[in-house]
């Protein structure tokens, strides 16, 4: 039955992470509410996180929605992202992440209503801009030390630098990939990982992130962009509820 719950969790936050990012904040509360260690919680999530990014970037991929030569040339950025975010987690308090993160939301949804984005590309060979990859490596170890609304801030990063929404979830989530992988690295060789959780929640995640990029596809991108604001309030509700509680 646990694992049953495990699964279902991890479909669950997966389907809408993929989406729009936040999914780390419907499965981690879960997980911790069923007894799991903080720890282990944030491995198991890594380790889902990892194998459903990698499986929905690939999906992705063969539809075209972007060049791998594109997504390679940021790989660099986002596993040191990762890897420095796991290395250096337990030097910074969980509630100054999520202030950090609580205003970086508000910034990008403010943002998306104020700024016009530039004209989105169809090309799936459009670069990213060197620019933005400090932001990108802030976002990776944001997410190698803690992770609810990375993908989320990923999106906008993409999208506010002409992709279009198919391209930012395929560059997000090969992102997310590297992250997570990263900091899953450092939570494993630190023998935080319980394999029951984790396997069970890489089985819902995954189903859930397949399921997640075959009906984005199906969707306009006024109802994509519709779904990746309302996460994002909901995300902002969310993480200053936990920091005042």
């Amino acid at each position: 039955m646990e694992i049953l719950l495990f699964i279902i969790i991890g479909f669950i936050g997966t389907f809408i992470g993929t989406l729009a990012g936040g999914g780390g904040l419907i499965s981690l509360p879960c997980m911790l509410l069923l007894g799991v260690p903080i720890h282990s919680a944030i491995a198991a999530n890594k380790f889902a996180n990892t194998c459903s990014s990698f499986t929905s970037f690939l999906v992705l991929l063969k539809k075209r929605n972007i060049k791998l030569k594109t997504a390679l040339v940021i790989a660099p950025v986002g596993i040191v992202g990762g890897i420095s975010g796991g290395l250096i987690a337990t030097s910074l308090s969980q509630e100054t992440m999520m202030s950090v993160a609580i205003f970086l939301l508000i910034f990008a949804l403010t943002l998306s209503f104020l700024k016009k984005p530039k004209q989105a590309s169809q090309s799936g060979d459009h670069q990213v801009s060197k620019k933005v990859y400090p932001l990108l490596y802030g976002i990776g170890l944001y997410d190698g030390m803690f992770g609810p609304g990375q993908g989320t801030l990923q999106m906008y990063t993409y999208l506010y630098n002409g992709f279009s929404y198919m391209s930012a979830m395929a560059l997000t989530r090969f992102l997310t990939f590297l992250s997570c992988l990263g900091a899953f690295s450092t939570y494993f060789l630190t023998g935080h990982l319980d394999w029951k959780v984790a396997l069970s929640l890489v089985i819902g995640s995954i189903l859930g992130a397949q399921l997640s990029v075959r009906v984005a596809d199906k969707l306009s991108s006024n109802h994509l962009k519709l779904i990746l604001r309302t996460i994002t309030v909901l995300l902002i509700i969310q993480l200053s509820f936990n920091l005042v509680t």
